[in-house]
């Protein structure tokens, strides 16, 4: 530095001191400064204190000589300190050469110039304030600083700067600052990251700052910092993202919480289950204050439950997957008041609309491939829609009944459970949409069509879906549709299964209790009919058709049936379902048959039916079963014949047209024989036809 040029009012000696790399000497021409300026002061001499203040702001801090720089920044903060509450006047000549050094590339200048601002700061208080934006951001860099020094120095020029501001709270541009804060709250750094969550737990504990107005524009950044892997930077986000729930609990409306939710949404998706934890809390909480406002983002919100409801059940995932059902009921609730009439949804105020298209479309896309537990939630959704909003949900029953169909063949029980207890409320009678038959019809044109291409569904699963929608809905209905459609069945091997799994369980489940009730009422001209409906269609199945006889008690049909076996093709597969039929003889449902065997004079036809079962079978287990209950028949009774009028009265020969009846189920039974001809040659067709191919 030259010697030459006039440093005025500092003298030549001071000058020498202040260029010094003796930290000592500098600091006493620091104490001359500071005497020099006291004395300016004491006579109102600014034009001197100006002076001073060019010369060691430009000529000294300006400096390329680290010396020198140290020596005008000692300088400046002396002045400060000489002036007092005068400072305030000189206030930007004071600090803007300082701040120009906190970023020098000398860490030793960076250590002085942090100095010399705490210096001035602490005798100008609020009056820096003016300048709190370069301050701040000079701050946020040191906090990286890599050196200890030059970082300890800035931390009790922080500490000092967040105690100005909590005084002078009422003077702080808080306006001004969320944008600092808004950029510098996504750094990577560590350091800068303590650095800004501490700044904002600062701010926001002062009662007269109200920062979470601003939350909107900072809460992503807190939720990104909340992934830290730092465990001290994700306590201190935290408390910070608790503290501020717990300000908009008290007042939720002072904010615009749209954007919020938009940006939790999102980090309830995250890696990191803390974040995840905490995104599905801060929904729940959202859900309890808003209310009804937050329907026009209940897909996401239903998207986002979903996701965490698909968490493994291990410990750290419990309490995401609690919450996230939490959330997914509370969500559920809302539904409860929403308007089902379709003329108005228009009209709803504005941000209370449900946007019922976007939620269908989360809930089609997880019904079709999602865990068990999804796939349970997702209908138990549709359900609670189809109870609420029949109207509404109307428009999508397009996009939603082949799912519903197509789920009824998943390996889960529970699953299919509320899949048929979904299609019931579409396909009941009472529901509000008036094409229900139509969708009734669909569905067991569907269920029928899936165990005809999946016969292990239908040997694994067909009586449970069957005899779950036996007890949703109207047995007598889906008794009568599945006897309608399956009398045009061209699959003669596929119709004659399933007469014999929908025999089995018309005669064994407590569901079907009520037809079979009704079944044995043949006099009731309703229950009749039903009879007949069922016959035509049970002919597809011989022994299914003598089983439908025998518990209408039209043994007179029984035994003409019987005695078509002897002409028939007499399969295993018959005999394997005959002796079927036997053991359920057997069983408290038809405790009536056994009991007639009793009765006096015993019914001719009922015991030739019997009779009639023993000779098609060959000597097994159930011949001897079914020998052993006709020996309990009293012989006395064996031989009695039963009056003309009681035969005809007892049999329902009047009731039915019993030759009509034998030329179905004889016509029948021959498209079955041919149809197994025909199969029987196509196999052997393509077996040669293989054969040729190798060949």
């Amino acid at each position: 530095m030259s010697m030459d040029r006039d440093y005025a009012p500092l003298s030549a000696a001071c000058v020498r001191a202040l260029n010094d790399k003796m930290y000592d000497k500098r600091k006493a021409a620091a104490l001359e400064i500071e005497k020099m300026v006291k004395e300016f002061a004491a006579v109102n001499n600014s034009m001197q204190i100006r002076r001073l203040l060019k010369v060691l702001g430009q000529d000294f801090s300006m400096s390329k000589n680290a010396n020198t720089k140290k020596g005008g920044l000692i300088g400046l903060a002396a002045m400060a300190v000489g002036l007092g509450k005068d400072s305030v006047n000189y206030i930007d000549d004071l600090i803007i050469p300082i701040l120009v050094n906190l970023n020098d590339a000398d860490l030793k200048v960076r250590y002085y110039a942090s100095e010399s601002l705490y210096n001035v700061s602490k005798v100008a208080r609020s009056a820096v304030l003016k300048h709190f934006p370069d301050i701040f951001k000079s701050l946020s860099k040191l906090a990286t600083d890599p050196d200890q020094n030059v970082k300890n120095a800035s931390e009790l020029l922080d500490r000092l700067m967040k105690d100005i501001v909590t005084d002078n709270s009422n003077i702080f541009d808080l306006v001004g600052f969320i944008p600092l804060l808004r950029e510098r709250i996504y750094t990577e750094n560590t350091f800068a990251k303590q650095f800004i969550i501490s700044w904002i737990t600062v701010l926001d504990d002062v009662p007269s700052i109200d920062l979470v107005i601003y939350l909107p524009e900072i809460l992503d950044g807190l939720f990104k910092m909340l992934s830290d892997p730092t465990f001290e930077i994700k306590k201190m986000c935290d408390a910070v993202l608790k503290k501020f729930l717990d300000d908009l609990r008290h007042n939720p409306e002072k904010v615009n919480y749209t954007d919020m939710i938009n940006t939790i949404v999102i980090y309830s998706y995250s890696t990191d289950e803390f974040v995840q934890f905490t995104a599905m809390c801060w929904i729940k909480e959202f859900i309890d204050m808003y209310g009804s406002n937050i329907l026009p983002f209940a897909s996401n919100i239903l998207k986002a439950s979903m996701a965490s409801n698909s968490n493994q059940d291990i410990e750290s995932q419990i309490r995401i997957k609690q919450t996230a059902k939490l959330v997914n009921s509370t969500l559920m609730e809302l539904i409860n008041g929403i308007e089902d009439n379709t003329d108005v949804i228009e009209k709803y105020e504005e941000g209370k609309n449900l946007d019922l298209a976007s939620v269908i479309t989360v809930l089609t896309k997880e019904l079709g491939g999602s865990t068990i537990e999804t796939k349970i939630t997702v209908l138990k959704w549709i359900y609670h829609l189809f109870i609420h909003l029949p109207n509404r949900i109307l428009m999508y029953m397009e996009s939603i009944f082949p799912l519903l169909l197509t789920t009824l063949s998943y390996p889960n029980e529970e699953v299919v459970q509320n899949d048929l207890k979904v299609i019931a409320k579409i396909i009941s009678p009472s529901a509000a949409q008036t094409n229900n038959k139509q969708y009734f019809d669909q569905f067991i044109l569907s269920l029928l069509k899936q165990f005809s291409c999946d016969r292990t569904l239908l040997k694994d699963r067909g009586q449970f879906i069957i005899r779950q929608i036996c007890g949703l809905l109207n047995s007598n209905d889906i008794y009568r549709t599945l006897s309608t459609f399956l009398l045009e069945e061209t699959n003669m091997k596929f119709a004659s299964v399933m007469i014999g799994t929908l025999n089995t369980i018309l005669l064994t489940s407590p569901e079907l209790y009520d037809l079979r009730t009704q079944l044995r009422d043949v006099e009731n001209q309703e229950n009749r009919e039903m009879f007949l409906c069922l016959f035509r269609t049970w002919c597809h199945n011989p022994v299914a058709a003598v089983a439908l006889c025998l518990l209408t008690q039209n043994y007179f049909l029984v035994c003409k049936l019987l005695q078509t076996f002897a002409s028939m093709d007499v399969t295993i597969d018959l005999l394997i379902e005959v002796d079927k039929l036997i053991q359920l003889l057997e069983s408290p449902i038809f405790i009536y048959l056994r009991m007639e065997l009793l009765e006096e004079p015993v019914n001719q036809y009922l015991i030739k039916a019997l009779y009639g079962l023993l000779m098609i079978m060959p000597q097994s287990d159930a011949f001897h079963l079914l020998r052993h209950r006709l020996k309990c028949v009293p012989h006395s009774r064996m031989g009695s014949e039963m009056p003309a009028s009681e035969n005809v009265e007892k049999d329902f020969k009047g009731m039915f047209d019993t030759s009509t009846m034998l030329n179905h189920f004889t016509t029948l039974q021959e498209k079955h024989r041919n149809y197994r001809i025909n199969t029987n040659s196509i196999q052997q067709i393509d077996k040669a036809i293989a054969k040729i191919d190798i060949q």
